[in-house]
């Protein structure tokens, strides 16, 4: 029985490939309706499935935006900012570089007021770094995470659109096995729409996910190089602490003529 119903399949769609082969260049030739626009034409004709393809579009068009807008670097790196902080921590005004940036909604202003408080005065060599490193560590994880939820959703756009054009592409094949079977002759004028369904949806899935693809690298790229400019002036302002403090220590490693 399985083997009568598989080789039925297989005679099934050896006669629909075989018969669009056949007719192509007939149907490429025949001009399209007067009163249908491209509209019409490229996008209702894929059926019910281009409403969900079209609220992928919708949303990677969204999340796009979104993050265009989230992801720029007053955000997170302001060199306003950066520079007014290098002035308190350069002069080892710890408190006053940890009110700044706890006033400072930005990505560098809240990771800095997060990290800054485990400054340890008493270790003059190094003033805890390790403590900042970890504490600044933690916060990145923590924000990282909530940014990356947006961009995460691209990739999921850039996933389900082939799987929603896969889906066109099934329900216009079973269309067409199903006009098939009612009429028992492969009339390619009747396949045409069904056939039409299914290629329709597959291209606007991949139309969809192409694009997505390339906004989730781009905007996850984007967010590791900010993040990195802030971790970057952070180490900056840290070291301008440092080498305040151990300012003596420095100099006398450095020779300035010999004793004679």
């Amino acid at each position: 029985m399985i083997e009568n119903l598989a080789s039925r399949s297989t005679r099934l769609t050896t006669v629909v490939v075989t018969s669009l082969l056949v007719s192509a260049p007939a149907l490429l030739a025949q001009d399209a309706p007067s009163e249908q626009n491209a509209l019409q034409k490229y996008v209702i004709a894929g059926g019910p499935t281009m409403i969900f393809i079209g609220l992928a579009v919708v949303a990677l068009i969204a999340l796009c935006v979104f993050n265009f807008i989230n992801l720029t670097k007053p955000k997170f790196c302001p060199d306003d900012l950066k520079a007014a902080l290098m002035d308190h921590m350069a002069n080892c005004r710890v408190r006053s570089a940890i009110e700044l940036a706890a006033s400072h909604p930005s990505y560098l202003g809240r990771m800095l007021a997060y990290s800054l408080p485990n400054i340890d005065a008493t270790r003059p060599e190094d003033l805890g770094r390790d403590q900042i490193e970890d504490a600044i560590a933690d916060f990145s994880i923590n924000e990282n995470r909530k940014a990356m939820t947006w961009i995460n959703y691209i990739s999921l756009v850039a996933q389900a659109a082939p799987m929603l054009g896969l889906l066109g592409t099934v329900i216009g094949m079973v269309q067409a096995f199903g006009i098939l079977a009612d009429s028992g002759q492969a009339d390619p004028s009747q396949l045409a729409g069904s056939i039409s369904v299914a290629l329709l949806t597959t291209m606007w899935g991949l139309i969809t996910a192409i694009p997505s693809l390339l906004a989730y690298f781009f905007f996850k790229n984007k967010l590791n190089h900010l993040v990195s400019d802030c971790h970057h002036a952070a180490e900056e302002l840290l070291n301008a602490s440092i080498q305040t403090v151990n300012q003596d220590a420095y100099l006398a490693k450095i020779p300035e003529g010999i004793a004679v």
